[in-house]
């Protein structure tokens, strides 16, 4: 009988596909919790690592969680009962989280998200740096409204607008919290900006830098990796892949 893989196998692997010396300097990427060594009888695919994901795992043969979002992000002075890599350890669960690192990535969260809207042949805007986790594309011309009520649609959800009243036919994307790119893209000569979430200012600058600024949500622009990252996982390994159930902690009216 083939031994299952180990929690370094599946790290060795995403690091194949997303390298983690990729992640942007203030990001933790990377194996987060567990023991290199352990056999992988199960893993799980996540975007958030919450109290219930870890209750689920538990509760269904998962002892490792693949996520997109650090589990430990800033520095801690101590893990107590009711802290979730706490609840990781107790209960045997690994994590291995691939945040910019999967951003930036070809076939990564902004790619998912191009395929998702039906956008096809997404480029990175630029060739390296934060900015190259944003993908351009090349859509039919378009209106604010329309484009707008498209993503809605394609991600179920609803969306901010900020519309510079100008004809679209070159977009940028960047699932998450991408609007700090706004003046970049900006430079960049696209027409409008698709992104999970922007500040207020943002959206001011949108307008005075004449570009439609659209946001989607940070979970529903980023989720979409997580069943890519899944296939992935199932096609390249002998143990059985289940994406955890999760729903946005957002809702919208």
């Amino acid at each position: 009988m083939e031994l299952k893989p180990t929690v370094k196998d599946i790290y060795e692997f995403i690091a194949e596909i997303a390298p983690f010396e990729n992640q942007c300097e203030w990001d933790n990427s990377g194996m987060l919790v567990g023991t290199p060594d352990g056999r992988v009888t199960k893993i799980g695919v996540v975007l958030d690592i919450t109290p219930d994901a870890v209750e689920y795992a538990a509760g269904n043969g998962i002892n490792l969680i693949v996520s997109h979002h650090p589990v430990i992000f800033r520095a801690v002075r101590s893990f107590l009962d009711g802290d979730i890599p706490f609840a990781l350890a107790q209960n045997g669960i690994s994590a291995i989280c691939a945040h910019t690192n999967l951003d930036i990535a070809k076939g990564g969260v902004n790619d998912a998200l191009a395929d998702t809207l039906g956008f096809k042949s997404p480029v990175p805007m630029t060739e390296d740096g934060e900015t190259s986790m944003i993908r351009k594309v090349i859509i039919d011309e378009t209106d604010a409204e329309t484009l707008a009520m498209h993503i809605a649609g394609r991600l179920s959800t609803g969306v901010q607008l900020a519309d510079c009243g100008k004809t679209i036919d070159t977009v940028a994307l960047c699932g998450g919290a991408g609007g700090d790119f706004i003046g970049a893209v900006a430079e960049s000569g696209c027409d409008a900006y698709i992104t999970g979430e922007a500040k207020h200012h943002e959206f001011l600058a949108a307008h005075q830098l004449g570009i439609t600024l659209i946001t989607a949500g940070h979970f529903e622009t980023e989720n979409p990796v997580v069943a890519v990252l899944a296939d992935k996982l199932k096609n390249n390994f002998d143990v059985e892949v289940e994406i955890i159930p999760q729903i946005s902690p957002v809702k919208y009216f």
